[in-house]
């Protein structure tokens, strides 16, 4: 794409610092303690498809995820964050390896209050910036007055026609939600994909009402993946298999080793509340609320030589 002008440049980032106040003012009215804890860290959480970024011994975060859920352990109740977070070699549109990261829970919240939250949050911020409820982007009406959800299963047999337990069996699963289900969601309002198959359940406990599904949402506005969020798992021993299941899927897969991530382990084995937490990543909030095609609209990157 052609180079943005910093004229335009100037009025996102702007736009891109009101609505940073908007969603501070959002969770400072439902109690929402703003934390901020470090960014370089022994261990991050072994993912299967995320590679951190190695640094003097340690590791870059991935997000703040294991040392926020160490505060819920430690007594705190809703906190958010907003800050750095980084992914090795992820550059596009909609990715950098150094990015914002927003990230929140709430203790005794279950993962649709947390939904129903972060609604009402992108909506107070619209309002905020546009004295509107609907705004326009890439030439799409979206209306943040009301949300849509709906579970895996159903979007892969409504876009994909195939069942989301099938598509996971046959290892079809990925392919089918980039090309086929995520393009179709979010086009007239802010849509949350729940319920995912158990085995993509990540660090979220499975449902008590059906256990082939995990208590997982995605938060999509006009094909664009904003967050992810958990009913939180607080099974300490189901944890550490799920732990040791991802590093023996990064060691075969030839990603880089992580250590055991002790202190959140620890942390958990001493108690979690029931919570819920979220991650959504802000620049590419900002890009809907900023109209922009790229991430490169809204954040200022010094040019390299």
């Amino acid at each position: 794409m052609e180079p943005v002008n910093f004229s335009a440049k100037k009025a996102n980032l702007t736009r891109r610092s009101e609505l940073l106040r908007a969603v501070r003012e959002a969770f400072y009215a439902k109690n929402f303690l703003e934390v901020a804890t470090e960014v370089k860290i022994p261990a991050p959480a072994p993912e299967e498809y995320i590679e951190s970024v190695a640094c003097q011994g340690e590791f870059l975060r991935t997000s703040p995820e294991l040392a926020m859920k160490q505060l819920l352990c430690n007594g705190m109740e809703r906190i958010f964050q907003i800050g750095p977070a980084f992914r090795a070699e992820e550059k596009g549109r909609k990715h950098r390896e150094e990015f914002t990261i927003m990230e929140y829970y709430a203790v005794n919240w279950n993962y649709r209050e947390l939904a129903e939250f972060t609604a009402e949050m992108l909506l107070y911020a619209c309002k905020k910036l546009f004295n509107t409820s609907v705004i326009n982007y890439q030439g799409r009406e979206i209306d943040f007055q009301s949300c849509s959800y709906i579970t895996v299963d159903e979007a892969f047999r409504r876009y994909a026609g195939v069942s989301a337990f099938d598509a996971d069996k046959d290892g079809s699963f990925d392919e089918l939600m980039v090309l086929k289900v995520e393009p179709e969601l979010g086009k007239r309002n802010p849509e949350f994909l729940i319920d995912y198959p158990a085995s993509r359940a990540s660090l979220s406990r499975l449902s008590k009402a059906d256990n082939r599904v995990a208590e997982r949402w995605e938060l999509y506005i006009n094909g664009i993946e904003l967050g992810n969020a958990f009913g939180e798992l607080t099974d300490a021993a189901e944890q550490r298999r799920r732990f040791a299941q991802a590093l023996e899927f990064r060691k075969n897969a030839g990603m880089l080793p992580y250590p055991e991530a002790t202190e959140f382990l620890d942390a958990l084995e001493k108690g979690m509340p029931e919570a819920s937490g979220c991650a959504i990543g802000f620049d590419r909030l900002a890009m809907i609320f900023c109209d922009a095609y790229d991430i490169e609209e809204v954040i200022f990157e010094a040019k390299r030589k």
